[in-house]
C-alpha cells in the first residue's frame, strides 16, 4: 500500500497535479529543467513556459490559487450588487415592465437576463402589470429622473446582445437611408459635428427620436437608455437632452436648404416625384412668453396664435414632402410660390408641370407670373356675393353631371359648369369650373390656366391637395411640431427639416407594405414599428429580432430585400431581420 501512495506522488496522472510535482522538483529539489522534463514527460520548452507562467502568477496573486481552488459550501453568491438590485425594485415601482427594465440595465452595462429581473420582482411581491397603452407607458416613464446612462460614443460593434424596448421597428428604416444614399446627403449638407459625434451620427440621433414618436426632448430623457435608438445613429446610446438643444443652435438655414435641395433632386432621380406639387401653409404654435412671432390662424385651436408660419410642398402621388420654409411673414407669404419655383429649379428637377394650392396661398398677380413661366396652376377662386349669385342664375344646360373618383376607390357624381372667364387682377382669360353637389352650401369655384385637361382630372388634382392638409395635421400631432420649445425660427426650421426626413422614410416603408401605402405615419408606427425585441451583434452581422406581432409577417416580407445589406455607419456589418419566438 505504501508503494502505491509513493507512485501517486512520483507518477501523477492529473494535469494540475503533474504541474505541481514538476515545479516542486524544480524549485524544492533543485533538479535541472532537463531532468524535470524527462521525469514528467514534458518537453524542455514546456518546462520553461511553466516556470514563467508560475512566476507571473506568483507576482500578482497567491501561489495556492495556481493549483488549489477553495470551494464554498452552498449556492454561489449573488453576483448582482445591492445598487443594481435596488434599481430593479425602483424601476418596478415606476410600473416599468421587465423588458423595459432590461433595456435600461443594458444601457448601463448590466447584462442581466429577463428571467432574473422577473425573479427579483416576484421575490419582492410585485404582481404582473396590466396591459397598458403606449401613452400610459410614456406618462409613467416621465417621472424617472434619477437614472444616468453611459456617455454617448461611437458604437464599437463588438459581439454582444441587448434588448430594446419600443424601438426595434425604427431599425427597419436604416436600410432605406443606406439604399437611397441619404447618409451621403446628410454629410454633404455640412451639418455640425464634434470630435466624438460625426454630422451623420448627430442628424440620425434627431431622426431616431422622430421615428420613435418621442413627444418632447426636454420633458423626458428615458430614451437615452434605449440601445436600439443608439444603434440607429451608430452610437451606444443617444446623447442627453441638453446636447440636442445645444446642437440645434449651431444649425443654419443654409444647411437645411442644402439638404432639402439635394433630397428633392434624389427623389426626382429615383422617380418618386410626379408632375404635380401641392402647396399649403401651416401655423406651428409657440406656447412660451415674450414671443416675437406673428399671430397666425391655427385650425387645431380655432383661433389666432403666436406661431411660426411654414410653407410645405407635397407630391400627391407618393406623399413625399419636398420643400419647407419657416421664414414666411405676412408681408411676403404671397411670394412663397415664386420662391418654391426657384428652389425646384436649383434642385435640378425639371418635371414639375402643375402647382395646386388654395385661394389664400398667393395673389392673382402672381398667377400671371406662373403662367408666364409656363407653369400650370389649379386653385380656388374667392367666392364673393355677386359671383355666387351669378353662378346660381346659370341655366340647367350649363351644368354637366360628372363622375369623379374618390379617395376610397368609389366615384362621386357632381354637377360641373366649365367656362372661360376674364379675371381683372389676373389680366388674362382663365378657365373656371363651378361645382355643386359636393355637400357644401356654396358652389366651389376651381380656376386653372390649363384649358385642355379634362374637367374630371382638374377636380381630382385639386381634391388631392387636401392630402397635404392631412400631412400637415400629421406633422403637428405625430411628429409633435406643436411642441416646439423655442421661438427661434431657425430652430423650428431644423426641427421641421428632421420631421420631413422622418416623414419621407415612413413613405418609403409604406410603399413596400402592400395594402398600407396610404396609411399615415401614426398608423404605420402603431401597426408595424411600435415593437420590442433584441439585437445580436457578431463578427459579421447585426441580427434584429422582433417580437411576435399581428403585422410582423408583412414587415418581415418587406425587409427581405435588405437581408445581408451593409450599413456604412455600423462598420459595414450586414443586417438581418428575423422574428423572435416571444411576444
Amino acid at each position: 500500500m505504501r508503494n502505491d501512495f509513493k507512485r501517486f506522488f512520483t507518477n501523477p496522472k492529473n494535469s494540475v497535479h503533474k504541474k505541481y510535482e514538476a515545479l516542486r522538483a524544480f524549485y524544492v529539489d533543485n533538479r535541472g529543467a532537463k531532468d524535470v522534463a524527462k521525469m514528467f514527460g514534458y518537453t524542455l520548452n514546456s518546462i520553461y513556459s511553466l516556470t514563467k507562467e508560475f512566476t507571473d502568477f506568483f507576482k500578482n496573486s497567491t501561489a495556492e490559487k495556481f493549483f488549489f481552488a477553495a470551494h464554498a459550501i452552498g449556492r454561489k453568491p449573488n453576483s448582482v450588487n445591492n445598487s443594481v438590485y435596488n434599481l430593479i425594485i425602483e424601476l418596478r415601482k415606476k410600473y416599468l415592465s421587465v423588458p423595459d427594465i432590461k433595456a435600461i440595465l443594458d444601457s448601463q452595462g448590466q447584462n442581466l437576463s429577463e428571467r432574473y429581473i422577473y425573479k427579483v420582482t416576484k421575490k419582492e411581491g410585485f404582481a404582473r402589470l396590466p396591459r397598458r397603452s403606449r401613452q400610459t407607458k410614456q406618462e409613467m416613464m416621465n417621472g424617472i429622473k434619477t437614472i444616468s446612462a453611459t456617455k454617448s460614443e461611437q458604437l464599437p460593434c463588438e459581439p454582444e446582445t441587448f434588448n430594446t424596448a419600443d424601438a426595434i421597428g425604427a431599425l427597419c428604416l436604416m436600410p432605406y437611408i443606406q439604399k437611397f444614399g441619404i447618409d451621403r446627403l446628410i454629410t454633404e449638407a455640412g451639418y455640425p459635428e464634434t470630435t466624438v459625434l460625426s454630422s451623420l451620427n448627430s442628424i440620425l440621433s434627431f431622426v431616431a427620436l422622430k421615428l420613435s414618436n418621442v413627444r418632447r426632448y426636454t420633458t423626458d430623457d428615458i430614451w437615452c437608455m434605449n440601445r436600439g435608438l443608439g444603434l440607429f445613429a451608430g452610437l451606444n446610446v443617444l446623447p442627453k437632452a441638453s446636447w440636442f438643444t445645444s446642437y440645434s443652435h449651431r444649425v443654419t438655414r443654409k444647411m437645411n436648404m442644402s439638404f432639402l435641395k439635394n433630397l428633392c433632386k434624389l427623389w426626382a432621380e429615383k422617380g418618386w416625384l410626379s408632375d404635380t406639387a401641392n402647396l399649403d401653409f401651416a401655423a406651428v404654435p409657440y406656447w412660451g412668453d415674450d414671443s416675437n412671432l406673428e399671430n397666425n390662424w391655427s385650425g387645431t385651436r380655432h383661433k389666432a396664435l403666436a406661431s411660426v408660419l411654414v410653407a410645405l410642398s407635397q407630391d400627391p402621388a407618393t406623399g413625399i414632402i419636398t420643400y419647407s420654409d419657416t421664414t414666411v411673414k405676412h408681408d411676403n407669404q404671397s411670394e412663397v410660390v415664386v420662391e418654391f419655383l426657384d428652389f425646384y429649379k436649383e434642385s435640378g428637377s425639371t418635371d414639375l408641370k402643375y402647382l395646386v394650392f388654395d385661394s389664400k396661398f398667393t395673389t392673382y398677380e402672381n398667377l400671371s407670373t406662373l403662367d408666364d413661366k409656363g407653369i400650370k396652376f389649379i386653385t380656388i377662386r374667392r367666392r364673393g356675393k355677386e359671383i355666387v349669385e351669378s353662378i346660381n342664375t346659370l341655366s340647367p344646360q350649363a351644368w354637366v353631371k360628372t363622375r369623379v373618383s374618390a379617395a376610397n376607390g368609389k366615384t362621386r357624381e357632381l354637377n360641373v359648369s366649365d367656362s372661360i372667364i376674364f379675371l381683372k387682377s389676373y389680366g388674362k382669360k382663365i378657365r373656371q369650373l363651378a361645382i355643386t353637389g359636393h355637400g357644401k352650401i356654396k358652389p366651389a369655384l376651381i380656376i386653372t390656366n390649363d384649358f385642355n385637361l379634362a374637367k374630371e382630372e382638374v377636380i381630382k388634382k385639386y381634391a388631392q391637395r387636401w392630402l397635404v392638409e392631412k400631412e400637415i395635421s400629421e406633422q403637428i400631432h405625430f411628429f409633435h411640431l406643436n411642441n416646439i420649445s423655442s421661438s427661434m425660427v431657425i430652430k423650428v426650421d431644423f426641427d421641421l427639416t428632421m420631421t420631413i426626413l422622418a416623414h419621407n422614410l415612413f413613405r418609403l416603408l409604406a410603399a413596400d407594405l402592400e395594402g398600407y401605402s396610404h396609411n399615415t405615419a401614426a398608423t404605420l408606427y402603431e401597426k408595424f414599428l411600435h415593437n420590442s425585441g433584441f439585437v445580436t451583434i457578431n463578427r459579421e452581422h447585426i441580427i434584429i429580432s422582433m417580437k411576435k406581432k399581428r403585422n410582423l409577417p408583412l414587415l418581415l416580407s418587406a425587409m427581405e430585400q435588405f437581408q445581408n445589406s451593409r450599413i456604412s455607419w455600423l462598420q459595414n456589418k450586414k443586417l438581418q431581420f428575423v422574428g423572435a419566438s416571444t411576444s
